[in-house]
C-alpha cells in the first residue's frame, strides 16, 4: 500500500473521537483549569478548612480578580458543557462509549490497575474504570455548576440553594465537587502520559 492510499484509507476510517468531542474536550479543559485556579484564590479569601492554596497555583491575584476570571470561565464551561451533553446524548456517543458499567468489570479493572496490568489496546474502547471515571466527572461537573449558581445567586435561586442545604452547605458541595474534578484530572493526565496515543487521538481524532 502506498503512502497516498494509506492516507486515503485513514481518512475513510471513522474517527475515534469526532471533531465535536475534541473541540468541546479542549474548551472544557481550558475552562476547568481557569475555574480551578481562580476558585482556589476565592477559597483563600474565606477558607472552609484549616489550609489555603499557595499563591503560585492560584489565578486572579486577589479576590476581585479571581472572581472576574471565575465568572468568565463559568459561562464558557456551562455553555460548552451543555453542547457536549446535548451532542453526547443525541448522537448516542455516551451510550456507546460510557455504558454499560458493571460492578464486576469495574472491580476487575481496578485490581488490574493496581497491578499496572490494565489494558489500553484499543483507544476507541473505554475499559470499565474509564467509563466510571468519565461518567463521574460529568456528574461532578453538573454538581459544581449548580452549586456555583446556588452560591452566586442565593436569593434569586433560593430553591436551588435550598436543594443544597443552604449557602454554606453549597460551599462544601462545591469544594468537594472541585476536589473530585482535580482528582480526575490528575489520573487523566497520568494515563495520557502512560498511554500517549490516547492524547494523540484527542488531537487528531485518529
Amino acid at each position: 500500500m502506498t503512502a497516498d492510499s494509506a492516507t486515503a484509507a485513514a481518512r475513510r476510517t471513522p474517527a475515534i473521537h469526532p471533531a465535536w468531542v475534541r473541540v468541546t474536550h479542549w474548551i472544557n479543559a481550558l475552562a476547568t483549569i481557569v475555574m480551578i485556579g481562580s476558585g482556589w484564590e476565592i477559597y483563600n479569601a474565606s477558607p472552609l478548612f484549616g489550609f489555603t492554596f499557595p499563591k503560585s497555583i492560584t489565578l486572579g491575584g486577589w479576590l476581585a480578580g479571581a472572581l472576574l476570571w471565575h465568572f468568565a470561565a463559568m459561562w464558557v464551561l456551562a455553555v460548552n458543557g451543555l453542547v457536549y451533553l446535548a451532542l453526547g446524548i443525541s448522537t448516542g456517543h455516551f451510550r456507546r462509549r460510557l455504558l454499560p458499567i458493571r460492578p464486576n468489570e469495574v472491580a476487575a479493572d481496578f485490581k488490574a490497575a493496581l497491578k499496572f496490568r490494565l489494558k489500553h489496546d484499543d483507544p476507541a474502547l473505554y475499559n470499565a474504570m474509564q467509563r466510571l471515571l468519565y461518567l463521574g466527572v460529568i456528574l461532578a461537573g453538573i454538581v459544581i455548576v449548580l452549586s456555583g449558581l446556588a452560591m452566586w445567586k442565593p436569593i434569586q435561586l433560593q430553591e436551588l440553594t435550598a436543594l443544597f442545604g443552604g449557602y454554606e452547605a453549597a460551599r462544601y458541595v462545591h469544594f468537594f465537587a472541585m476536589a473530585a474534578i482535580v482528582g480526575f484530572l490528575a489520573v487523566h493526565i497520568v494515563l495520557a502520559l502512560v498511554v500517549p496515543r490516547s492524547l494523540r487521538t484527542m488531537v487528531t481524532g485518529r
